[in-house]
């Protein structure tokens, strides 16, 4: 979990960086539960607005922060 991982309540919770651990976070443990539950298209759907917020995010930090962006990439291991 992000929130364990950061250093205490002074942490930006509006950066990009922040948000997209959030986001992953979301991410995973709502995929866990569409593991189990193959029907719950109301799931899905936030699921999908999720990774569409995460990939504008993920967009923009490449734009402003090409160092931030390899770093978030390779922590979170979102691309192959």
């Amino acid at each position: 979990m992000v929130k364990k991982e950061s250093k205490d309540k002074t942490e930006n919770t509006g950066s990009s960086v922040y948000q997209i651990e959030l986001f992953t976070n979301r991410i995973n443990t709502i995929n866990e539960h569409l593991s189990t539950m193959k029907k719950d298209h109301h799931s899905r759907r936030g699921l999908l607005n999720l990774v569409s917020k995460r990939k504008r995010l993920l967009n923009y930090l490449k734009n402003s922060s090409m160092k931030e962006y390899t770093d978030i990439v390779k922590k979170l291991k979102l691309r192959k």
